[in-house]
């Protein structure tokens, strides 16, 4: 039964370690603010625009967003949001037939499908989101393809609200010079976490495990100490962690399994 209980907390550790999205984002309220704000004015007050949030890896841009847009969802209920991972794409101007489809458009290449986005996106309806994540995947030769898409919103007409991610702070200052001060998006910069904010990322984490504590609160600090000098990242933090746990869960086992059995040979 003790194994049974030592199994069980171990797991129920690497399930709060894990990178899903939490129901409360530890030092960042202000940026979730923001994001929420951003949305309501524009999405909801049908106002087209743009919004580019940069941080390092770890810095909770997407969970920010993905949180935001799970609480918001009854508010944006009226609006076609679409979400896309640039990463998946295999080259910059193939952004323009995945977003084809969702919107209700045949799969076009080239000017066609340009002009048939474009129509789509000035005609009357609901506002459309899109969410671009790993933003700086579309950065291309002349910038064309990131010059589209934040010019889309300036079209007389338009229903597009666009909000892009990636990591680089300058992004928007080294490809899209030429938008200037009008057409430029708001910006939003996440900043990488602290010790502190790291501790208490994962005190917060591990304590809803029942029971004694699974890691030690020095080895929670130590961890943190070490991951905020590097990088602030709260995903490696998490990963950390969970990696000894799951290292501590086969020391034990390999240690159960070898004690002998009560009255046994």
């Amino acid at each position: 039964r003790l194994f049974q209980q030592e199994g069980t907390s171990y797991q129920q550790a690497k399930r709060v370690l894990h990178l899903a999205v939490p129901d409360r984002l530890h030092a960042r309220e202000r940026e979730m603010g923001i994001i929420r704000q951003f949305l309501r004015d524009h999405v909801c007050g049908r106002r087209p625009g743009s919004l580019y949030i940069s941080g390092a890896p770890g810095t909770g841009k997407t969970a920010c967003l993905s949180r935001v847009l799970l609480d918001c969802k009854d508010e944006l209920a009226g609006s076609k949001p679409i979400v896309l991972n640039c990463m998946a794409l295999r080259s910059p101007s193939c952004i323009f037939p995945s977003l084809a489809q969702p919107l209700g458009l045949p799969a076009a290449t080239g000017r066609e499908a340009l002009r048939s986005l474009e129509q789509r996106l000035t005609a009357p309806g609901p506002m459309v989101l899109l969410v671009l994540d790993e933003l700086d995947q579309l950065e291309s030769k002349g910038q064309d393809v990131l010059y589209t898409l934040f010019e889309w919103p300036l079209l007389p007409g338009s229903r597009l609200v666009l909000v892009g991610m990636a990591n680089a702070l300058d992004l928007t200052d080294r490809s899209l010079a030429r938008l200037g001060a009008h057409g430029s998006p708001q910006l939003l910069h996440f900043p990488p976490y602290t010790r502190e904010q790291l501790t208490t990322i994962l005190q917060e984490r591990l304590g809803k495990v029942a029971g004694d504590p699974v890691l030690d609160a020095a080895a929670l600090q130590f961890c943190a100490r070490k991951v905020s000098a590097v990088s602030g990242d709260a995903r490696k933090a998490l990963d950390v962690c969970r990696r000894a746990v799951e290292m501590v869960e086969l020391e034990v086992r390999s240690q159960t399994l070898l004690k002998p059995l009560p009255g046994g040979e």
